[in-house]
Order: structure tokens, then sequence, then C-alpha cells
């Protein structure tokens, strides 16, 4: 069971990094005119199976992953629309809010698209002997402290990759240093 937790978690941690916990400007996107790459087609699966995906994820809040998706999407993308065309910004700040209210509730299409992915990993059955542990003491447990844990996880990575930041700095100005250029 620690090895599915983790790998929930870590699929977690992967899509909420994506969609909420990155600045606009730290994430790699296409230009906005190109289309994004399709994701790949999934499995059928069942209905009971997606059923019980859908119950699992409930159960354990994954809607929270990706409640901001469509406020973070259109602040990006007038973010960018705004680096470009200056002279719009305000009609570009107005229309935002347009085009957020007309996408809300699409968010919801991911936490679909999860049920269905979880749904081809999972037999109904696995999906079943999941909800079955998440209601039992220790499954609750986990569902109480994971969050708080993947926030001092992602506290941790960050610090870490702040600490390998510096390093590279001054490992890199070494190295240029060894050539004849001070930075």
């Amino acid at each position: 069971m620690k090895t599915l937790s983790g790998i929930l978690s870590a699929a977690g941690l992967a899509l909420a990094l994506t969609l909420t916990g990155m600045p606009a400007g730290a994430q790699t996107s296409p230009p906005l005119r190109e289309a994004p790459p399709a994701p790949p087609p999934l499995k059928d699966a069942s209905p009971a199976a997606i059923a019980a995906a859908n119950e699992l994820l409930a159960m354990k809040n994954a809607s929270a992953m990706y409640a901001q998706a469509i406020p973070n999407i259109v602040a990006q993308t007038k973010d960018a629309l705004t680096r470009e065309n200056l002279n719009y910004q305000k009609d570009l700040n107005e229309v935002a809010v347009i085009v957020a209210q007309k996408m809300a509730g699409r968010e919801a299409e991911i936490g679909e698209g999860m049920a269905k992915i979880y749904a081809t990993a999972f037999t109904e059955q696995e999906l079943r002997t999941l909800l079955t542990f998440y209601q039992s003491p220790l499954g609750q447990k986990v569902l109480n402290v994971e969050p708080r844990l993947m926030d001092q996880a992602m506290s941790n990575a960050g610090a870490w990759g702040d600490n390998l930041s510096q390093e590279v700095i001054g490992s890199m100005r070494d190295e240029m240093k060894k050539r004849g250029h001070d930075m």
C-alpha cells in the first residue's frame, strides 16, 4: 500500500505543480497560436470502474488539485497576450473576466480524465480495495495527513532547488573563471 500511496501522491504533485504551483513565467508552454499535442488515447474502462475511480478521487479530494485551473489558465493567457499587446491591457483585463466566466466548470473535465486514467490503471476490484483502505482508520489518517506532508515535501523540494541553484551558479562561475571570464 505504501507504493500505491506514493504513486498517487507523486501523480497529484505533478498535476498540482502543472496547474497551480508554478508562476506563469516558470512554466514552459507552447506559444498561444500552437495547439498542444493531444494526449495518448486511453484504454476503454467499464462504467463501474470509472464510478469507483470517481469515488476514490472524491475521497482523496482530488478536485482541490485542479480547482484553480481555469482562473490560472485565463490569467496566464491574459498575461501573455498583454505582453504582446500592451495597448490592450484594460480590454484584456475585462475580457479575461468574461472568458473565465464562460469557461467556469470546465475544470471538471480534468476530473473526468483522471477517473478514466485510474480506471484503466486499476481494475474495478483494485479500486474497490483502495476505497476500503481509505475508509479504514489508517486510510483516513493518510487522507488527513497527506496534504500537510505534500506541502512539506514541496517546501523541502523548493529549498533543495534553491540551494542546488546556488551551488550551480558558484560552480559555473568557477568554470568560467578558469576560462578567463570573471562573472
